[in-house]
């Protein structure tokens, strides 16, 4: 019976780590292109609200900015700790400068799409951005509902949408590297959480650990 059990528990995460390896990709020429990287930014993050409460537009994009926001505060959060900051191979700008940077270069939530990637590099003296999308049907940043099903958790269930977080270069403006995840109770209380945990599950192929860049040095 003990047997059954440890087959069944080394086949989820055998399957979990599978689907993590899909979620992350990264781009053969990311050494080449990341070589002389020192530093990059964060930016406020894309998101797209599907609640159920009917909101008028100007409601729905204070808050989608909201949440935009608070993804961007959580990854500097996560890249800023004094244990992390020492496993990575470049700087993170502060978001605060990134912001007032944008700011007055007259970008804003609403029109930095129209922007490349190169322009954003060069706007904030950078060799890189950090940026992504978040697809929620929840407001993340004020935490997940508190109701809670065993079953729900153990399934994965209570989807709450989607977040992908991208790195791409700033000489060429190609993606460098890009992660993907699911949105559910499994994924923390609050948008600090997530991170934290997406972050932690993608330690080792974050492409700029030192660590990971060590080992493949090796091989």
């Amino acid at each position: 019976m003990k047997m059954k059990k440890l087959t069944v528990l080394l086949l989820l995460v055998s399957t979990t780590l599978a689907f993590a390896q899909k979620d992350i990709y990264e781009s053969p020429k990311f050494d080449e292109l990341s070589k002389d990287h020192k530093e990059l930014a964060i930016l406020p993050f894309f998101t797209h609200l599907d609640l159920k409460e009917s909101l008028s537009k100007e409601a729905k994009k204070a808050l989608e900015q909201k949440e935009g926001y608070a993804v961007q505060d959580a990854l500097e959060i996560y890249f800023s700790q004094p244990k992390k900051k020492k496993k990575f191979t470049v700087e993170f700008q502060n978001t605060k400068n990134t912001n007032a940077l944008l700011a007055q270069n007259n970008i804003t939530y609403e029109n930095i799409d129209i922007y490349s990637m190169k322009d954003l590099c060069k706007i904030l003296d950078v060799d890189g951005i950090i940026s992504g999308n978040t697809d929620l049907n929840i407001l993340l940043s004020d935490g997940i509902p508190s109701e809670f099903s065993f079953i729900d958790y153990l399934l994965g269930d209570a989807n709450y949408g989607r977040i992908g977080i991208k790195i791409s270069d700033g000489y060429t403006g190609k993606l460098l590297w890009r992660y993907e995840k699911k949105i559910n109770k499994k994924s923390g209380k609050n948008t600090q959480d997530l991170i934290d945990l997406m972050m932690k599950q993608a330690t080792k192929k974050f492409p700029y650990d030192r660590e990971r860049i060590k080992n493949k040095k090796k091989n």
